[in-house]
C-alpha cells in the first residue's frame, strides 16, 4: 500500500514534467525511494522508512537533495503532503 502511494505520486510528478527517474534501495535498516530530475544527478527527494524510529520520531522521512529532513512522521500521507502541495503548484503553472 505504501509503495503504491509513492509510485502514484511519482507518476503524477512525471506527468507534470518534474521527475524523470527513480531508484529503490532496501537495507536491513531502511527502505528508500529516491526521485531524480535527471538520472545523472543526486536524487531531488528521498522518501525513507526506518522501522527502528517508529516509536520515536516516526518511521517515515522526507529528505531533500542536500540531506536535510524536510518532514518526519508516523503516517506516510502526512510526510508526502509537501510534495502534494508542490505538485498542485506545478499543475497550475
Amino acid at each position: 500500500i505504501e509503495l503504491k502511494r509513492i509510485l502514484d505520486l511519482y507518476g503524477r510528478m512525471v506527468i507534470a514534467g518534474h521527475w524523470r527517474d527513480y531508484a529503490i534501495g532496501v537495507s536491513p535498516d531502511a527502505a528508500v525511494f529516491a526521485a531524480f530530475r535527471r538520472s545523472s544527478e543526486r536524487p531531488e527527494i528521498r522518501i525513507e522508512k526506518r522501522p527502528a524510529l517508529r516509536t520515536k520520531q516516526g518511521a517515515f522521512a522526507l529528505v531533500s537533495e542536500h540531506g536535510l529532513v524536510l518532514k518526519r512522521g508516523h503516517e506516510l500521507p502526512a510526510v508526502l503532503a509537501p510534495l502534494e502541495r508542490r505538485l498542485m503548484r506545478l499543475v497550475e503553472e
